[in-house]
């Protein structure tokens, strides 16, 4: 049985280079990036620990810590220049092993539009990852909505992933690892909501996104979005059907930890809109991704299947 992993990180490797010669890259400093060893490893180091994990397929995703939508748009746009090249070699030079999504610069829309076309339409990448918000902005804004159209236009799946430990939970505590476990759940039901509720979906019926963690919070959440959209006027001013009528135009990984709950997305969404993530290699990783989801007692054999491969077969074209 095949295995896609929608969910794998990676740090570039010219900015490991640098480091390790005492160097800045594009003016980032060594400690931007994780210390986890497993983040510096070669394409062939990542290969052989796929093996080991049972994962045939990444689709490696630049680390969220090189997001870096707070810089200049320019060295923001360089940074992403050379992490979708990089992205893009590994998929050349292992083709069966990997596929890849682009970084942004965020914070201009139209560079972040170009850069997207070019990693789609001459890199071969799969789509781009990308944060919640963008400087504490959200996407129902305006100005993002040229970006939703290209990606639509593009039929680039958009990954949504929180930058690190700075998400809504850290204004209140920064303890106990909350920012993490608690914060990029509620950051991604919020990007769920501003796209539903904001009007972006209805605009871009084509658009494809997948919300990491499981969408975090989302799905738990969705009847009280039903009822406020019932009940307020302010609920209602760009769409005309409840929020719990969009759940399947999106996409969700695997990664909530826990059978029941991972059971009760599966029932909530549909299983075909549930795909395989492992997040790689962060300390939050499922250790066993793989044989994790084939020891799933309430899950059939046909959900293990499509969760494992088959979605992201079709959707991807992997």
């Amino acid at each position: 049985m095949r295995s896609i992993d929608i969910h794998a990180h990676s740090t570039p490797q010219g900015f490991i280079k640098a480091g390790t010669a005492g160097k800045d890259w594009h003016g980032l400093k060594v400690d931007r990036g994780s210390t986890n060893p497993r983040q510096t490893w070669t394409p062939e180091q990542r290969i052989a620990d796929m093996n080991s994990l049972g994962v045939d397929i990444q689709v490696v995703s630049t680390g969220a810590a090189f997001y870096c939508y707070d810089l200049d748009p320019q060295r923001t746009g360089a940074i992403a220049r050379d992490c979708n090249d990089e992205v893009h070699q590994m998929t050349m030079d292992h083709p069966d092993r990997f596929a890849g999504f682009a970084t942004l610069p965020m914070q201009d829309v139209k560079g972040a539009i170009t850069e997207l076309e070019r990693s789609v339409t001459k890199l071969g990448l799969k789509g781009a990852m990308i944060d919640d918000k963008v400087n504490g902005r959200n996407y129902d804004e305006p100005e993002f909505l040229p970006f939703w159209k290209a990606a639509e236009q593009l039929g680039a799946l958009i990954f949504v992933h929180q930058m690190g430990g700075d998400t809504m939970v850290k204004t209140r505590s920064t303890r106990y690892h909350l920012p993490n476990t608690i914060g990029n759940l509620a950051d991604r039901a919020v990007t769920f909501a501003s796209l539903v509720f904001g009007g972006v979906m209805d605009a871009c019926p084509n658009l494809k996104v997948c919300l990491a963690h499981g969408g975090g919070y989302t799905c738990y959440g969705i009847g009280r979005m039903d009822r406020g959209w019932r009940v307020r006027r302010e609920a209602r001013v760009h769409i005309s059907q409840p929020p719990s009528s969009y759940l399947r135009r999106f996409y969700y990984d695997c990664i909530v930890y826990d059978e029941a709950a991972l059971r009760f997305l599966i029932d909530t969404v549909g299983v075909d809109r549930v795909v395989l993530g492992t997040d790689w290699p962060a300390d939050m990783c499922i250790d066993w991704p793989v044989s994790w989801v084939l020891s799933l007692k309430r899950l059939t054999q046909e959900e293990k299947e499509a969760i494992l491969y088959k979605n992201l077969e079709s959707l991807l074209s992997i």
